[in-house]
C-alpha cells in the first residue's frame, strides 16, 4: 500500500485529544481503509518524528501530521487538513482556513493546546 496523504499524529493519554480523533476515525472509515489518512499515537513511536527535529512534549502538546511529501504540519494546519477530509465537514475548513481567519485560527488552537498540555501535565498524563 502507498504512503497515506496524510498521517495524524497525536496524544492518546490526553482524553479530549483521544476523544476527538477516535470521532473523526469514524468520520473517515472509508478515507482510511483506503489509505488516504492514518491515525497514530505519538506515545507507541515517540522518535517517529525525529528526522523533523521535533521534540516528543510538542508532538504531545498540539496535533502534528506528515503529508506523502513528507512534509510536517501541526496544530490548527492538521485540524483543517483533518475537516477537509471529513465528510459534512469541509464547512469547518473553509470557515477556519480561509486567509482571512487562519491566523486567528491557529492562535485560538495554540492557546487552546497550550491549556490542554498543561492540564494534562497537572494530572500526570505522561
Amino acid at each position: 500500500m502507498a504512503e497515506p496523504l496524510l498521517t495524524v499524529w497525536y496524544n492518546t493519554r490526553c482524553p479530549v485529544c483521544d476523544a476527538g480523533i477516535s470521532r473523526q476515525k469514524r468520520r473517515l472509515i472509508e478515507a482510511i481503509k483506503a489509505g488516504r489518512i492514518e491515525f497514530r499515537d505519538i506515545n507507541a513511536e515517540p522518535a517517529a518524528l525525529a528526522g523533523y527535529r521535533i521534540g516528543l512534549e510538542d508532538i504531545r502538546r498540539r496535533l502534528h501530521a506528515t503529508d506523502a511529501a513528507p512534509n510536517l504540519r501541526g496544530g490548527a494546519d492538521v485540524a483543517i487538513a483533518v475537516w477537509r477530509a471529513t465528510p459534512g465537514e469541509g464547512w469547518l475548513a473553509r470557515l477556519f482556513g480561509n486567509p482571512a481567519a487562519l491566523p486567528l485560527t491557529r492562535y485560538a488552537y495554540d492557546r487552546f493546546a497550550d491549556l490542554l498540555y498543561a492540564w494534562n501535565r497537572r494530572k500526570g498524563r505522561w
